[in-house]
């Protein structure tokens, strides 16, 4: 049995390829399906099967198109009610991939239909959790109360992981290896590890879902603290449970035109220092300069699955980068238009004087867009104000305007997208962007009384 992990970091999303007697599985794979073809036809295998642990929420799933443009099956529960041609692969049933048993272990809890992979082969057994079981905690349950046509209410899915941690993996060995959907950097869980795999006899030592606890316990942990779920969650839940058509029929399809200009809804994935020095008015800063960014994650929290938006590049070479990140998760058909910027109607994003924001810091309104578990550990500055980036296009017009702003976060990047989007609800005053000078100031810890 030969296992690879593939990685996409940007979503910290792990996919898989099986093979065994030239014969390839696919476990959840991400929108381009490339690297799996090539992976095949590396080790001389076909692909005969790919398997959807759940529908996900945080990145769109190229299943369909694998079964389209290789014959492969599609495996997922029948509790999915998938729209998809599909076999179903549930409790009770598995099937041969060479000389490798692949059974389904129905395993609720973060979605109602999401299902564990069991890989046996001679002594060795590998675990494909999907979003039950990740390194450290498992997944969120509360993802499905508002994912369009297919909703559940999170204490009863909370309930279900529960049952699941409790029994479902009790018979499995130790030496079980553990391979979950998602590390460290997911909003599908918030104390994901960065470790890529663990043991099962690992998990039951170190994860806190596996200590002994009541179910009131497990759901009180589980239920609270989670992180806010961006919009697009609810959108690539229903689209992988359709079935995502290929990105490039969309792809190949959008214009771009050099120094052009543009109204509406604009999204500038340039770095920082480029926008800040020259950017068309009305634009959203949401970078995509760094290949590790979390450019997808942002763009689909930001932005609403039913926008259309103008993406603005650096230079032409960026375009199919950019149009496959925005693919990762299904807003391609979103996008208007590419281009590059014209030398004409821009606008400029001041510096903040960071030495004259240290002495009088009571002379700016400070914005703080961390999200708001974050704001309630600590402050950088007693005054400021919160505005998680979540919701900022929301509650951005509730700012004083009485002074010139001050956004910060706790690196940099959400600060430089919370700035754009402030500057655009406020043109007549100055919005200054904190950026990375956050590193000057320290949290000043909030005391329980």
């Amino acid at each position: 049995m030969t296992i690879k992990q593939f990685e996409y970091k940007p979503l910290s999303h792990y996919s898989y390829a099986i093979i065994s007697e030239g014969k390839m599985a696919v476990i959840d794979p991400e929108r381009n399906p490339q690297q799996y073809y090539d992976f095949a036809k590396a080790n001389n295998a076909e692909i005969v099967a790919v398997f959807e642990t759940h529908p996900h929420a945080d990145f769109v799933s190229s299943h369909l198109q694998i079964h389209d443009e290789t014959g492969a099956k599609i495996y997922v529960s029948e509790k999915l009610g998938a729209d998809y041609p599909h076999e179903t692969f549930d409790d009770g049933i598995s099937l041969m991939l060479g000389e490798v048993i692949l059974s389904a272990m129905n395993t609720p809890g973060h979605s109602p239909d999401s299902i564990t992979i069991v890989a046996k082969h001679k002594n060795e057994t590998v675990l494909f959790t999907g979003d039950t079981l990740f390194i450290g905690d498992v997944g969120r349950p509360d993802l499905r109360e508002n994912a369009g046509n297919m909703t559940a209410k999170r204490e009863e899915l909370a309930k279900m992981m529960y049952e699941t941690i409790t029994f479902k993996f009790a018979n499995l060995s130790d030496e079980s290896v553990v391979f979950p959907t998602h590390g460290a950097g997911s909003l599908c869980g918030k104390n994901l590890s960065d470790k890529p795999s663990s043991t099962l006899g690992n998990e039951r030592k170190s994860n806190w879902a596996f200590k002994k606890q009541t179910e009131e316990e497990f759901l009180n942990v589980i239920l609270n603290g989670q992180p806010s779920i961006p919009a697009y969650f609810g959108f690539d839940v229903d689209l992988n449970k359709k079935g995502a058509q290929h990105s490039e029929n969309f792809i190949k399809n959008i214009s771009f035109k050099e120094n052009a200009k543009s109204d509406g809804l604009i999204i500038d994935v340039r770095s920082e220092e480029s926008f800040k020095k020259n950017h068309l008015k009305g634009s959203i800063n949401i970078q995509a300069a760094s290949e590790t960014s979390k450019f997808e994650t942002w763009l689909g929290t930001v932005i609403k699955p039913d926008e259309k938006f103008t993406v603005v590049v650096e230079n032409i070479n960026d375009k199919e980068n950019i149009l496959q990140r925005i693919a990762k998760i299904g807003y391609e058909t979103l996008v208007k238009s590419v281009i590059t910027l014209a030398n004409e109607d821009l606008k400029t994003m001041e510096k903040l004087n960071l030495e004259a924001f240290k002495k009088n810091p009571n002379n700016y309104t400070i914005v703080d867009v961390r999200n708001q578990s974050e704001i309630d550990e600590g402050q950088y500055f007693e005054n400021a104000l919160a505005h998680p980036l979540t919701n900022l296009r929301e509650t951005a017009k509730d700012i004083p305007l009485d002074k010139n702003i001050v956004v910060h976060c706790a690196g940099g990047y959400r600060s430089a997208v919370a700035s754009s989007i402030i500057e655009n609800v406020f043109p007549d005053l100055k919005v200054f962007d904190l950026g990375e000078d956050i590193g000057e100031f320290e949290i000043i810890k909030k005391i329980n009384i």
